[in-house]
């Protein structure tokens, strides 16, 4: 018998959340400030980030957090663009509003003035429940987007810088525009095909902005979440991606949909203590209350575990978890699918409410809570088993975990748990990260990729364990011919001003 194992202590989870910080320095420090504004089947959300472009770490300034489910009813002559997962119903006029009062309220909140604080805005949505195809989603953007513009956001802080002189001046020498382009990979990731992936899945974008958002968030802690990665993002629906271990810039070799925090809704909705259609698992949770996570815990998450379907997405599948996607796609950019459901694009949601009622009526909330904590924490490993079976994960590859579903109460240590039976790591809390506000971080991450600005001193791009990529990313773009300037203006010696809090130009 291993007796060094069997009191072997249990891991550690990292958990990265920013500390709190000083207003003042807004104004006095090269804070880049970013609008992350979402709308999902829960929630809408304008979270204002800021980040100190000497060292790359990224602060959470505001966060604004509306139910989507109270978004006002659509006007006569409306139409009904699309619904959030439990049928609220949507239009482009309804959700400009939501995005424009949610972003007005955020920034008065953090005392900033949205035309001459505000830097940039990402705009992205969970919302794809109802899309009938991956291609509806721009038009979605397109409604947040003129919920932005009422709001009196300046169209330029929702594009690219063209060059240097369209950089504000406090941000030129952060800024590498001269030498390298944005190339549509974020955090130094292609997306599955084109410009955005939609093709292979509706909610790729959310994926893209999880995956660097948990590449920023790690930095809070000891685990360099760098490629090759795979993340997963715990809305009410799941996203997430994984990455290779290519250079300079990988590639997406997978993608997360299907449902996630929509599971252990579907569980409470059967209690009485929310509503039926639109309740959450977000309106009783308190922190306050410690999980139980005994026996009868460990037998209602297995009778939730049956529902539960975890596999690669069959190709016969136009939806998956209620979100659209195209499989063929998939297997022409070597991309594999793996999804989650409950039954068939939901279908047996019912009967995890009927656990719920079950559950409450002779149980109670501590058995409840553990119940939820049990059943998301083998999704989670589940997921990660079937990446290792399609051979897109290694122990090469960190994780990433995000969402409401996969970072409250008491998940992030028992998803290291469920982790390390997959015999996968020496350590497993080395290479496993729990990110707040994944989303909000990806658009901060994806506002300063577009605009060529990096920390190379603090790299998000690269390898694990590996250095900047930045020489890398310069020849690549050069054999391309997409090279802003010729390679020979820089020689290694003006290369590593870089690597000193920004560099200086003549």
């Amino acid at each position: 018998m291993n007796f060094g194992r069997l009191f072997k202590s249990k891991p550690t989870p990292r958990i990265a959340s920013s500390p709190s910080f000083n207003y003042l320095d807004l104004h006095t420090k090269p804070f880049y400030i970013v609008a992350s504004v979402e709308v999902g089947n829960t929630t809408t959300k304008c979270i204002l980030t800021a980040t100190d472009m000497n060292t790359g770490k990224t602060y959470i300034v505001n966060k604004t957090v509306k139910m989507t489910r109270d978004v006002r009813r659509p006007k006569e002559g409306e139409e009904i663009f699309a619904h959030t997962i439990n049928a609220t119903p949507l239009t482009r006029e309804s959700i400009a509003e939501l995005v424009k009062d949610t972003l007005i309220e955020s920034h008065e909140r953090a005392r900033l003035d949205i035309k001459t604080d505000l830097h940039f805005v990402v705009r992205s949505t969970g919302v794809v429940a109802e899309l009938d195809s991956p291609d509806q989603v721009g038009a979605f953007i397109q409604a947040l987007a003129k919920g932005c513009l009422d709001a009196g956001v300046p169209p330029r802080l929702m594009t690219p810088a063209m060059s240097i002189h369209n950089i504000l001046e406090k941000f030129k020498r952060y800024t590498m525009i001269e030498k390298v382009i944005f190339m549509g990979a974020v955090a130094s990731c292609f997306p599955p095909q084109g410009s955005t992936g939609v093709e292979v899945v509706a909610n790729e974008m959310e994926g893209e902005l999880a995956t660097a958002g948990i590449k920023e968030g790690s930095r809070w802690t000891d685990v360099d979440f760098r490629n090759p990665c795979l993340s997963m993002d715990f809305g009410t629906t799941l996203d997430g991606r994984v990455t290779s271990g290519d250079l300079p810039y990988a590639y997406t070799i997978g993608n997360l949909l299907g449902l996630a925090g929509a599971i252990p809704d579907a569980v409470v909705q059967g209690t009485g203590l929310v509503d039926r259609m639109t309740g959450a698992t977000l309106d009783i949770f308190d922190s306050n209350i410690k999980p139980d996570y005994g026996k009868e815990a460990q037998q209602y998450a297995d009778q939730i575990d049956e529902f539960v379907v975890i596999e690669k997405v069959p190709a016969s599948r136009t939806k998956y978890g209620l979100v659209p996607v195209c499989p063929q796609a998939a297997a022409q950019n070597n991309v594999v699918l793996i999804g989650c459901d409950v039954g068939v694009n939901g279908s047996d949601l019912s009967k995890l409410s009927k656990i719920g009622e079950d559950l409450y009526k002779s149980k109670n909330l501590k058995i409840l809570f553990g119940t939820l904590d049990i059943a998301m924490a083998r999704v989670a490993r589940r997921l990660v088993q079937v990446g290792v079976e399609e051979g897109v994960v290694t122990r090469n590859t960190a994780l990433g975990v995000t969402g409401r579903a996969g970072i409250s109460g008491g998940k992030p240590a028992l998803i290291l748990e469920e982790i390390e039976k997959l015999g996968l790591y020496e350590q497993v809390e080395k290479n496993v990260v729990f990110v707040d506000d994944g989303l909000a971080r990806g658009a901060a991450v994806m506002a300063r990729c577009m605009n060529s600005m990096g920390t190379p001193k603090n790299p998000l791009g690269g390898l694990r364990a590996s250095r900047c990529i930045l020489k890398e990313r310069m020849n690549y773009e050069s054999s391309k011919g997409a090279a802003p300037v010729p390679q020979q203006a820089r020689g290694d010696k003006d290369t590593q001003a870089y690597f000193v809090g920004g560099h200086k130009r003549a």
